[in-house]
């Protein structure tokens, strides 16, 4: 099942207000749909790829995420699978986050594109909670 979020956790993923991912739907920028409940969905495979074009024009605004733990939430916009391991890289905000995995730790968390993941930072490795 694909991923879909509200407005409102979108715009907590892309680190900006929700009025500005709903002005960013009205002129097109980014896809999204009602559900059956009349409220405005984004699918997360089109909030992975928005996010990537949003980190790339830069802001020139601060970091949006700070942690003392270094957890950065974001979305997850690509899985590159080999035999036994992954690679999997994660939009927080301006951040983009590459850790490499076991394959099997990529299918047991069953990661895909879309989805909303936390990355977190040690030293020089990078740890992915599912969220």
């Amino acid at each position: 099942m694909q991923a879909s979020y509200s407005i409102g956790r979108a715009a907590r993923l892309l680190g900006v207000s929700p009025d500005t991912v709903r002005r960013w739907a009205d002129a097109g920028r980014i896809p999204t749909r009602r559900d059956e409940a009349g409220k405005r969905i984004v699918e997360g495979t089109d909030l992975a790829a928005f996010s990537v074009t949003l980190a790339s024009e830069g802001s020139g605004e601060e970091a949006a995420y700070t942690s003392a733990r270094n957890a950065f939430p974001g979305i997850i916009t690509a899985v590159k699978l080999g035999d036994v391991a992954a690679q999997v890289e994660i939009q927080a905000g301006p951040h983009r986050l590459v850790s490499l995995l076991t394959r099997e730790a990529v299918e047991e968390l069953g990661l895909t594109v879309g989805m909303e993941a936390v990355a977190r930072v040690k030293a020089t490795n990078v740890h992915i909670d599912r969220a």
